[in-house]
C-alpha cells in the first residue's frame, strides 16, 4: 500500500469514527426522549387515576353520610299511616262506648303495623318450646318444670325477639326449664 492510500483508509476510518458515534449519541437521544415521554405519560395517567380514585373515596363518603341521614325513610313512610290510624282511633275512642268496637280498631291497626314492618323485612323469632341458645335467647330466669322433657328449653317468652333481613335486631328474653 501506498502511502497515498493508506492515508485515504485513515481518513475514511477517522469519517466513519464520529458518523458511528453521532448514530449512536441520535440513537441514545431518541431512547431518551422516548423514555422520557413514556415517563410523562406514565405520570400523567398515575395522577388522573389517583384524581379518580380521591373523587370516587369523596363521593362515596358523601353518599354514606346521605344515606345515614335518610336511612330509615322508607321504614317511617312506611309507618306513617299507622300513625294517622292511631290518631283516628283515639279521637274516636272518646266518643264511643263499645269495648269491642275499640278492640277491633286497634286490633286492625296492630295487624296493618306489623304487616308493614314484615314487608320491610322484620320478622318475629318463636322461641317457645325450643331448646335455649344463647346465640338467639337472652336468658331472664329458671323454673323448675313437670317433665324432663322441658329442661333446657324455653318455657316462656317474656319479649319476643326479632330479625331484620336475616340479622338478629333484637333477642327473645325468655324463661328457661330446669
Amino acid at each position: 500500500m501506498s502511502t497515498t492510500e493508506s492515508q485515504n483508509v485513515n481518513d475514511q476510518n477517522e469519517e466513519q469514527i464520529p458518523l458511528e458515534e453521532a448514530n449512536v449519541l441520535d440513537e441514545k437521544e431518541k431512547q431518551i426522549a422516548d423514555l422520557k415521554m413514556k415517563s410523562d405519560e406514565l405520570n400523567d395517567k398515575y395522577l388522573r387515576l389517583y384524581s379518580e380514585f380521591d373523587n370516587f373515596r369523596k363521593r362515596t363518603a358523601k353518599e354514606k353520610i346521605e344515606m345515614l341521614q335518610s336511612g330509615g325513610e322508607d321504614v317511617f313512610k312506611s309507618i306513617l299511616p299507622v300513625l294517622d290510624d292511631f290518631e283516628r282511633a283515639i279521637k274516636s275512642n272518646s266518643e264511643t262506648t263499645d269495648v269491642n268496637a275499640v278492640n277491633d280498631g286497634v286490633n286492625l291497626i296492630f295487624n296493618k303495623l306489623k304487616t308493614s314492618l314484615t314487608q320491610k323485612g322484620l320478622s318475629e323469632m318463636n322461641a317457645v318450646g325450643e331448646l335455649f341458645d344463647a346465640d338467639i335467647h337472652e336468658a331472664i330466669t329458671n323454673i323448675p318444670v313437670p317433665s324432663d322433657e322441658l329442661k333446657g328449653k324455653v318455657v316462656e317468652e317474656l319479649e319476643k325477639g326479632y330479625r331484620l333481613n336475616g340479622k338478629i335486631i333484637r333477642f327473645a328474653k325468655v324463661v328457661i326449664g330446669s
